[in-house]
Parts: C-alpha cells; structure tokens; sequence
C-alpha cells in the first residue's frame, strides 16, 4: 500500500512542469518520496579523531563515506558515490554555491564521452543533479543528490560525489558557503 502511494506522488510529481520545482508543495512532494526512499548506506554519527576543524567536510574515496565534522569527537558518516577509476580525484575545495532542485549542463568533456546527453536539464526530481547540489570552487565537481541510490557505495561518476537526496538535503542544510571540502583517496 505505502509503495502505491509513494508511485502515486512520484506520477504526480513527474508530470509537473519543470518551472513547478520553484512550487513549495511540488519540492515538498520530491522530498516525500525522497524520505522514503531506501537508504543504500545509513547515515551514522561516528567518532572523529581527525585533524579537521569542526564544519568540515571530509570524504574518503577509497571508503566511499563523505564525514561532516561535528567537533568533541564526532562526525557524521554519510555513504557516497565516487568518480570511477581515471576521473577519481583528491585536494581541497571551497563550497562556492548551494543549489535546490539544480539545472544540470553536462561539461563539454562529458558530452564528447557521451553525445547522447542532454545539452541542459531543468532541475527537478529526474535531474541527474538530484534534489541540492555544492559547488566545489571553480571546478566542475559538486558533491550533489541522485536519482540513482543503488550507485552510492561505487566508483561511478565522472568525478562529483553522490549521495541519496534524503542524506545530500541533510548535508545541505548543514554546510555554508565557504565550507572546506577536503577529498581523500
């Protein structure tokens, strides 16, 4: 019964209009399903003994988890999804931008890979870019949702990092602009 209703709402939110995602209720919708969507990897509070000041974001490619430092000890252990082997990446970043139901344009090295690609996307619940997205600096990485769980725990990206859009919104409403991102192999 609850998975009738959640195609229900989902059938509901797809045959929206893309413009309807600035609509309160069609993202309220979204994060319905999103919330109950199953969650490939749980989020966690887990001790911390890293060197990393408390707001940090700290991810772990080869762990596949994504840690936000709480500070006395703690971080929250997030599941990720992670750049595939020869776009897998380490260094520093800056959250620069913070985006709800995020437009999506494929990069130019993207789409000479994969010309089948949509040149622009509206965002919204089938957006690759999931339910937020963070701008890491001037890169073309972003940590972002997925409409894809069964991805988080794999090297499968181009390079940006995935999450479930239940954990991405949660991180979301967590980080600020500004907010270091250190990325780890």
């Amino acid at each position: 019964m609850l998975r009738a209703i959640i195609l229900f709402v989902a059938a509901l939110a797809l045959s929206a209009p893309a413009h309807a995602y600035d609509n309160t209720v069609s993202r309220g919708l979204a994060d319905f399903l999103n919330i109950f969507s199953e969650q490939a990897i749980p989020r966690q509070i887990v001790p911390w003994r890293g060197q990393y000041a408390p707001g940090t974001i700290v991810i772990s490619t080869s762990q596949r988890r994504l840690f936000y430092v709480l500070g006395n000890g703690q971080a929250i252990r997030y599941g990720v999804g992670v750049g595939r082997q020869g776009f897998s990446w380490s260094g520093t970043k800056i959250v620069t931008r913070k985006r709800e139901w995020p437009d999506w344009r494929p990069p130019a090295q993207m789409l000479k890979r994969r010309p089948d690609l949509p040149r622009y996307m509206p965002g919204g619940i089938d957006n690759p870019l999931g339910a937020r997205a963070l701008y890491l600096g001037s890169s073309l990485y972003r940590i972002h949702g997925s409409n894809e769980p069964d991805t988080i725990g794999a090297a499968v990206s181009s390079g940006c990092i995935r999450m479930t859009n239940r954990d991405v919104a949660d991180l979301y409403d967590r980080v600020r602009t500004g907010t270091q991102v250190v990325v780890l192999r």
